[in-house]
């Protein structure tokens, strides 16, 4: 008789093991359903034990996400969920991190705390609620609002430019970028996934519909009728078509994208711009399909991954700054370090 027990391997858990016991209060219809979701569908596919992951929110509709996930997490201070996030992925760089924010939690009061989440590049994964409103404070309009938004703070329209959430994030030094919305169940899953697999941190951007305070402002990106012609599916290493039957396509012009008809004389798919989710550079230029940004042409609204890059992470550098300091210095004691190198003797 062997002496060695036989391991029984785990059984694969599945979306209602990520559920939790809470009672899940949004508004009807808000898009944060289709999102948590999402996350509760795909989380199985990871293989990380549930005592491994950490869920960590700010302040807002999107926040309440961690009661509802069966995971630890820490429904933390407004805006400063990615600093929270920050310390516990330097304690513990084993743990699945995940932040959750809306677009005012995210850019207004932690617009520091995220870009310089973005530059550190601690593998995280950080996801962007974007509604382009508040929503728990009654309708005020946000850092993502269009300009001339008129909302409850803005009652004759918004002077403002807004942000361009995946344009601030390559400006800070994102190592992943993407974009996906509630409406489209299978491609954010598809997003999350690329996401979770990335080193370093992940930002994901997804469009959310409030329904109260901000309803339909997705809508031409996920309708029957109208998302073909606003919307442009990115995929590493296709080119960038779109359009009702396919029939438009995106070609550059030296640095100027251009949009082409495919069905015109003397035009080809072979003229057409191919993504490279490597190259920074037409990152930028894909980010920057924002409403009319080149010349008053109205481009497609990107969505998949705009950019990816491998790079250290945080956590790890700094692991390797301090195994390299004690190789060369020793482990000192505590009343070392308290004490310091300058000591004065008072006579």
């Amino acid at each position: 008789m062997s002496n060695i027990s036989e391991q029984v391997p785990a059984a694969k858990l599945t979306a209602k093991d990520f559920a939790s016991n809470q009672e899940v209060k949004w508004c009807p219809g808000c898009g944060d359903y289709s999102i948590l979701k999402q996350v509760q569908t795909v989380f199985p596919d990871f293989g990380v034990p549930k005592e491994d992951i950490v869920f960590i929110s700010g302040i807002g509709c999107a926040a309440r996400f961690t009661y509802y996930m069966d995971t630890y997490g820490m429904h933390s201070i407004h805006g400063r969920a990615a600093a929270i996030a920050s310390g516990v992925k330097a304690m513990n760089p084993n743990l699945s991190v995940w932040v959750i924010s809306g677009d005012g939690d995210a850019f207004s009061i932690g617009g520091n705390h995220f870009i310089h989440l973005m530059r550190k590049n601690f593998d995280v994964n950080y996801l962007v609620f974007n509604n382009e409103i508040y929503g728990l404070t009654k309708g005020q309009y946000s850092p993502t609002s269009g300009k001339g938004k008129v909302a409850k703070s803005t009652p004759f329209g918004s002077v403002e430019e807004p942000f361009n959430p995946s344009e601030l994030a390559l400006g800070a030094r994102a190592s992943f970028v993407a974009r996906s919305l509630d409406r489209d169940p299978k491609h954010m899953q598809m997003v999350l996934k690329r996401a979770n697999e990335h080193k370093g941190t992940s930002f994901v951007e997804i469009y959310q519909n409030c329904t109260v305070f901000n309803d339909g402002a997705f809508f031409a990106f996920s309708e029957k009728e109208t998302k073909k012609e606003q919307s442009l599916f990115l995929e590493h290493g296709k080119p960038l078509i779109f359009g009702a039957t396919d029939n438009k396509g995106i070609k550059l012009d030296g640095v100027m994208p251009v949009i082409v008809d495919l069905n015109a004389e003397g035009v080809s798919v072979d003229d057409l711009w191919i993504h490279d989710e490597h190259d920074k550079n037409k990152a930028h230029i894909i980010a920057s399909f924002f409403d009319t940004a080149y010349e008053g042409v109205d481009f497609p609204r990107p969505f998949g991954v705009i950019y990816t890059e491998n790079r250290s992470t945080y956590e790890t550098a700094m692991q390797e700054q301090i195994d390299e300091l004690i190789a060369r210095k020793g482990r000192p004691s505590l009343d070392k370090i308290l004490s310091g190198d300058k000591t004065w003797t008072i006579l």
